[in-house]
Parts: structure tokens; sequence; C-alpha cells
């Protein structure tokens, strides 16, 4: 979190919380209410998406928020609390910051990939499921064909490679349920 931030929490921390004016959407970029029409619109300015990322945490409740100074503006999200994006090696997140460990990966009904570990919960953005098709086998070890249907594979079918010695099974996971089975509120509501 940024060290002006942390003063404008401290010197007014009773100011109250906002919601229902930023949302993270499906491809993790973030968009902001327009007052004149109601609109969700994208945040063009880089300077203010970057600060947005420096300062965007979670409660232990499991809404996610931006901290703006002493204010707290709290994230709809379309899907998950973070888009992850093939980078290097590993993932990074909408934020720009590294996945982290991760400990799980699930297919839903749509065939969208989730991964999930310390940091959290995310989905792969949508442009990146071809990066990430090439880290997919099947039981035996053997790449995946390019035309395999995702969403009709079973628990155990597939797995995500991510490096030689470490894989992860792809299991069910169904999308409206992801807030409840992974902590995180969807739409926080003061």
């Amino acid at each position: 979190m940024d060290q002006t931030v942390r003063r404008a929490r401290a010197r007014w921390p009773d100011i109250p919380a906002v919601y229902g004016w930023l949302v993270l959407d499906r491809r993790g970029e973030w968009r902001l209410r327009n007052p004149a029409n109601g609109e969700f619109e994208r945040i063009g300015n880089v300077a203010l998406r970057e600060f947005i990322a420096r300062n965007y945490a979670a409660e232990a409740r499991g809404a996610w928020f931006f901290q703006n100074g002493p204010q707290r503006v709290y994230a709809r999200l379309e899907c998950t609390p973070l888009v992850f994006r093939r980078f290097e090696d590993g993932f990074r997140d909408h934020c720009g910051r590294e996945s982290g460990a991760l400990d799980g990966a699930w297919l839903d009904e749509h065939g969208a990939l989730f991964l999930a570990g310390a940091r959290g919960v995310g989905v792969i953005d949508d442009r990146d499921l071809g990066a990430v098709s090439s880290m997919l086998e099947d039981r035996r070890g053997d790449p995946v064909d390019p035309a395999f249907d995702w969403t009709a594979a079973a628990p155990g079918d597939v797995r995500l490679r991510l490096s030689a010695s470490r894989h992860l099974e792809l299991g069910r996971v169904v999308r409206a349920g992801l807030g409840a089975r992974f902590g995180f509120q969807p739409d926080p509501t003061g």
C-alpha cells in the first residue's frame, strides 16, 4: 500500500466507504461508474490504474477493495478477485504481482480456467488461454489435443504442468458458486 495512503488513513480514520462504483471485469480491467449515465467505463488513465493496483487488497470477510487515501472503494467482481495472465514461467495477476505458489486448478462449465494459491483465486484471462493450453496434459503426461473440449473433461482427465515435476490436476467448479467456495464476496455491500 502506498505510504501516502497509510498516512491519509491514520489522519482521517472515519471516512465512509464507497460501494457500487468500481468493477473488476473478467479480463482484469478496472471500470468506474460514470455519474452522468450510470454506465461502467474502462479506466483509461494509466497512473490511476497503477494506483488502484498498488492499493488493492482484501478484508478477512472476503470483500476486495481499493484504498483511496482514507476511503475504501469496494470492488464488484465480474468473476474473481484476481485475473491471471501467463508470464514467462509462471503467472502474474492483473495488478502485476506474481501468483506465488499455486495449489489448485479448476475448469468451469463455460471452459474458463481458475487457479488458486496463497494470494487468492483468479481466472485466467481468456486472451491467454492459447498459451496456457500448451501446459495441459492428459493422465499420461501427453499434450492435450488443441481441439480438446475443456467443458467435457472429467476430474483427473487433464492436468496443468507448472514444471517438469509439478502438476495440478484440473477439477470442476461451478461459476455461480466461486465466491462461496473460495471465500470472496463478488458484490460487497455495507
